[in-house]
């Protein structure tokens, strides 16, 4: 059975850092990409960041350029989603996702769902 298992959210003040974790399991065969979304209170779920398991390519939406990173250990089966210098309109359930193309996941059209973890920057 495909899970996808997010984990490293928590409460972080401005200017922290966190990093979360997905892994993935009960895939047979490889897919060829992998996102992070997030969802506010009282906002549409939002891509934040899409990988390409291909050739690594990588997307961020403009908000978080410069701040979040997106990584992918192939070993452990697990994406990773570093953020760093954290604002209070960070704040957000995290979702891990699988989408069918690198392509579709900019356009948020996915395949497969995690529980998400939530992440709250306040001071």
């Amino acid at each position: 059975q495909l899970q996808l298992v997010e984990s490293g959210g928590g409460l972080v003040q401005p200017g922290g850092s966190l990093r979360l974790s997905c892994e993935v399991s009960g895939f047979t065969s490889d897919y060829y990409a992998i996102g992070w979304f997030r969802q506010a209170p009282g906002k549409e779920r939002e891509v934040v960041s899409c990988m390409s398991t291909s050739d690594g390519s990588a997307y961020y939406r403009d908000s978080v350029k410069g701040r979040f990173t997106i990584s992918r250990d192939n070993v452990k089966n697990t994406v990773y989603l570093q953020m760093n210098s954290l604002k209070p309109e960070d704040t957000a359930v995290y979702y891990c996702a699988i989408p069918p193309t690198y392509r579709l996941c900019m356009l948020s059209h996915v395949d497969y769902w995690g529980q998400g973890t939530q992440v709250t920057v306040s001071s």
